[in-house]
């Protein structure tokens, strides 16, 4: 699926020292190859695999070999770069071909006993036992037996600072929420989202989820919330199916969380039970289709996948990473129209974004100015937060 869009403004590259991507590639990167080393214990030959991987990422895009089921489409997005400088293609390509790079020099694609291993296990494992999830896990009782307006707009900002692995359980009116949360929502079209799902028949809602562990979990509050108040019929959560960025969320990702929290008691105990039945009866229904672990953006839905949207009376859109699938990760100006750059996609839809890269749009003039002024690390510090719908 295509947009006719007019698509003028340049990709993000990495090649400004200072800027985001630049720091991604030439610094976490690497960081992030020796810590699935020190985390996994693979043997020499996976290690050599990683420790050359380190080497490529410093020199120019190589092209892609493995012999895999993706090879044909990994061939073809890989060709227009091949021999180019990393930090002079696409920042969001970029990113896309190093995990895949690395998924390959892990073994996870193979025929041997590391095949299908998640390099990120423990990683995401390490956040479940964590007493922030736990602090986190004790609110939930207040927005699952709260009257439906406020226990909703709290699953919704649950769901919205899952993104930045702070998950916000609390109770707060939508006319009375937390000042600090306000000042860090830098745009809020909360309401419309409610003034839509109560306009509309109870029908099929899609969340497209990001980060497995706390955000994971908030996206499951939200998604009981949804279904238990009748603001949807049934919910369409859209996983990865291979590990991808560090943290993405896959199905076993998915069961590890939910098992894990049927050993509590409780409201939470409760609402995991709603969630094991709804799957099971069909009104959450799982998908991981393969787009969501390729380099392209939104433009490129596939037929199938937008056949299942345009059915859909409302898609969130979860993440930073998805957000910059979403609009195109270009320099657009900041004050650029967020409905304007996401008229292609093929259904009403709500985006949930803390800023985690240099791609910002929609900010109000007057905002963006105290922004400036007074946050210079606004874009990518994690601590901002959008909520912009388009739904019509």
């Amino acid at each position: 699926m295509k947009t006719g869009q007019n698509m003028t403004a340049e990709e993000i590259d990495s090649t400004e020292p200072d800027s985001f991507g630049n720091g991604v590639l030439t610094r976490r990167h690497p960081e992030l190859i020796a810590k699935v080393r020190l985390s996994v214990p693979y043997p020499p030959a996976v290690q050599r695999s990683l420790d050359q991987l380190a080497e490529t990422i410093r020199d120019v895009v190589p092209p892609f070999t493995e012999p895999s089921a993706d090879r044909t489409a990994w061939e073809a997005w890989v060709a227009p770069y091949v021999g180019r400088p990393w930090l002079e293609v696409p920042f969001l390509w970029a990113e896309s071909y190093f995990y895949r790079l690395l998924l390959q020099a892990t073994g996870y694609f193979g025929d041997g006993p590391w095949a299908g291993v998640d390099p990120f296990k423990s990683q995401k494992d390490a956040e479940l036992v964590s007493g922030e999830l736990d602090r986190d896990l004790d609110q939930i009782a207040g927005i699952v037996t709260a009257p439906e307006e406020e226990g909703l707009h709290s699953a919704l900002l649950a769901s919205l600072w899952g993104n930045r692995s702070d998950l916000g359980f609390r109770l707060s009116k939508p006319q009375s929420a937390d000042a600090a949360q306000v000042d860090d929502l830098i745009v809020d079209d909360a309401n419309q989202v409610w003034s839509h799902l109560s306009e509309h028949d109870a029908g099929r809602v899609d969340l497209i989820a990001d980060n497995a562990g706390r955000e994971l979990v908030s996206d499951l509050v939200l998604i009981d919330r949804l279904l238990s108040t009748r603001r949807a019929a049934r919910v369409v959560l859209h996983l990865k199916p291979q590990p991808y960025f560090v943290s993405d969320a896959t199905v076993h990702d998915l069961l590890t969380i939910l098992g894990h929290l049927s050993s509590h008691t409780g409201a939470v105990a409760a609402m995991t039970a709603r969630l094991a039945a709804a799957i099971a009866d069909g009104r959450i229904a799982i998908q991981a289709h393969a787009f969501w672990c390729s380099p392209l953006t939104f433009h490129d839905i596939p037929d199938d996948l937008a056949g299942g949207f345009k059915e859909s009376g409302l898609v969130i859109v979860k993440g930073d990473l998805n957000y910059r699938r979403l609009v195109g990760d270009r320099c657009w100006p900041p004050a650029s129209s967020f409905s304007d750059l996401v008229e292609h996609f093929p259904a009403p839809l709500v985006a949930l974004r803390t800023l985690k890269s240099d791609l910002a749009v929609g900010i109000p003039d007057d905002r963006l100015a105290l922004l400036e002024a007074h946050e210079p690390g606004w874009r990518t510090d994690g601590t901002h937060a959008v909520l912009q719908a388009r739904l019509s």
